[in-house]
């Protein structure tokens, strides 16, 4: 069991199935099962990944200053999150609506509020650094302060990077170069990938640098090691909703490569967490323990057992 510090997004999300995308306009559509309303971001779904699979978390996040917190601990789910360091000190809480379609595709409205304003209180930060063994960020203004903190006390640094953009890399340029770990998502990268992630490797310098690439699966870059390897997403089970497996991917990789210090095995548990994960509707559901993972791979690739 290892101790995370996760400090980044949260926000409210809204998820709606339609037919398909573009969306035909008609003036009223009513099915059942279609819209589905919940806490997601990074942090919140990270946090909750991370405490699924054993570990401590110490869940940082801001909230809208009138902000039910009982959303993140819904009574039928079975894995529960400390609320003490959710702070309620901006006006609203961060919104997001995602509608998919039957093919996958997603299209995302997301409405992130003032929480570029946010000041986290960082007198609540360091007590709990100093006795973690990494700290996970969002790259969100008010997580700045976090970078620095972690470094001084000699901490891993793990950063998912959210919607990168090159014309505002300068302004991500202080996470980029300090994290040991960098997570990306091609939603938002409109480059060739593996030349990507080499500008960013002999740039920033990181360990590890994990692409996410949806359906087509993952390519993670290991400095120690050497190399930038392409893994497929894991087929497995029924897809509902893909929202989410980037955060799930992120912590899975996160949990497995503290314990054992290997990027392959981690990536490999990381796949298989996730693709069990797009079975559920919604960010935060569909995580599992690390005993049930470890079931669900003896099903799948062992089914008689190791060779």
């Amino acid at each position: 069991m290892s101790k995370f510090i996760v400090a980044g997004i949260t926000q409210l999300e809204t998820i709606v199935k339609v037919k398909e995308l573009p969306v035909q306009f008609t003036p009223y559509t009513g099915e059942r099962d279609t819209i589905y309303i919940s806490a997601g971001g990074d942090a919140f779904n990270e946090s909750l990944a991370l405490k699924w699979l054993g570990d401590e978390v110490e869940f940082m996040t801001v909230v809208g200053e009138k902000q039910d917190l009982s959303i993140f601990n819904p009574p039928d789910r079975e894995v529960t999150l400390s609320t003490d360091y959710v702070l309620p000190i901006i006006k609203e809480t961060p919104i997001e609506v995602l509608l998919y379609d039957v093919r996958r595709k997603k299209q995302h409205f997301e409405d992130l509020k003032d929480i570029r304003e946010a000041r986290y209180d960082m007198s609540l930060v360091e007590p709990l650094i100093e006795g973690s063994d990494m700290v996970v960020l969002s790259n969100v203004n008010f997580c700045r302060p976090f970078i620095e903190l972690a470094l001084e006390l000699n901490k891993k640094l793990a950063v998912k990077i959210h919607s990168f953009k090159r014309d505002k890399e300068i302004y991500n340029e202080d996470y980029l170069q300090n994290a040991h770990i960098l997570y990306f998502n091609d939603n938002s990268i409109d480059e060739e990938p593996y030349g990507f992630i080499k500008d960013m490797a002999e740039k920033y310098d990181p360990e590890i640098i994990i692409f996410g690439q949806g359906g087509q699966g993952v390519i993670m870059y290991d400095k120690h090691r050497d190399f930038t390897v392409h893994y497929d997403a894991v087929k497995s089970g029924h897809i509902v909703n893909t929202a989410g497996a980037g955060n799930a991917l992120f912590a899975c990789f996160l949990h497995y490569y503290l314990k054992t210090g290997d990027s392959k095995a981690a990536i490999h548990k990381g796949l298989l967490f996730t693709a069990n994960k797009i079975g559920y509707m919604g960010t935060s559901n569909g995580f599992m323990t690390e005993e049930q993972l470890d079931e669900w791979e003896q099903l799948i690739w062992y089914p008689r057992g190791p060779l």
